[in-house]
């Protein structure tokens, strides 16, 4: 099993990630997440500097966040190393945190969903809006799931 925890975005395993983060979107939603020319380091460096967050976590008991790139490290006013050891629950807020349950178990039995909306809350206790939020299943080659992603494009700070 790879660390995904103490790599960061430029170490091979996460360009590795990246490719399975990039493959398995491409395979449910149809479409590109990014722009896919050059080397897979290139696609990482895309991705980890989109405009738009995308974030992800395994598939541990409690998933623990793997990936995150430069709009949700922001967003969520974190660095790598503690963006990448945050359990995924905490990003929402403690009374919203059965619902996001309940809407990753969806997306384990269908693939993906593409109108999500969820209120989350930033390291720093700053609460936003994300709608909508596509949320897809990160799978291997095998086939294996290795996690769950996330992207959105739209959010507004809550007072």
């Amino acid at each position: 099993m790879i660390d995904l925890q103490h790599t960061n975005w430029t170490d091979p395993e996460m360009v590795q990630w990246c490719q399975y983060l990039l493959d398995s979107y491409a395979h449910w939603v149809k479409q590109e997440l990014i722009v896919r020319t050059g080397t897979p380091l290139e696609q990482a460096e895309r991705l980890f500097n989109s405009a738009f967050v995308v974030a992800s976590h395994g598939t541990e008991d409690d998933p623990v966040l793997n990936y995150g790139n430069q709009a949700a490290l922001d967003l969520w006013a974190m660095n790598w190393q503690q963006f990448t050891q945050t359990p995924s629950r905490l990003t929402a807020e403690p009374g919203k945190r059965e619902e996001r349950s309940r809407m990753l178990e969806q997306v384990k039995k269908q693939g993906y969903i593409a109108d999500y909306r969820g209120i989350r809350i930033s390291s720093t206790g700053q609460h936003f809006l994300a709608d909508p939020i596509l949320i897809w299943n990160i799978h291997k080659p095998d086939g294996t799931i290795g996690g769950q992603g996330a992207t959105f494009s739209v959010w507004k700070y809550l007072v």
